[in-house]
């Protein structure tokens, strides 16, 4: 796999893990909270995973939603306090 189509797997991912956690991207990005770099760093982090298709499955079983990530995600942190911040707005 190329660098760049491994990168865009692991940004489909990030993005797939934040939607399932009922976090727009987009939205937050729209309303300032969110840029492009902290969407870099988030895939960086995402791209040191050992086990990506163990990710694909979690996001798989859980397309009606989720309260927090698995475990093993790099971005769990990041990604539950987004959720958390949102939830409580």
């Amino acid at each position: 796999m190329s660098g760049q189509n491994k990168y865009d797997e692991h940004a489909q991912l990030v993005e797939k893990m934040a939607e399932t956690l009922g976090v727009d991207l987009t939205e937050e990005m729209m309303a300032g909270n969110w840029t492009p770099e902290d969407m870099q760093a988030t895939v960086s982090r995402c791209l040191g995973c050992t086990d990506p298709a163990h990710c694909k499955g979690w996001l798989g079983e859980n397309t009606a939603g989720a309260d927090e990530t698995p475990g093993y995600c790099r971005n769990k942190d990041l990604l539950e306090a987004m959720r958390t911040r949102l939830v409580s707005a």
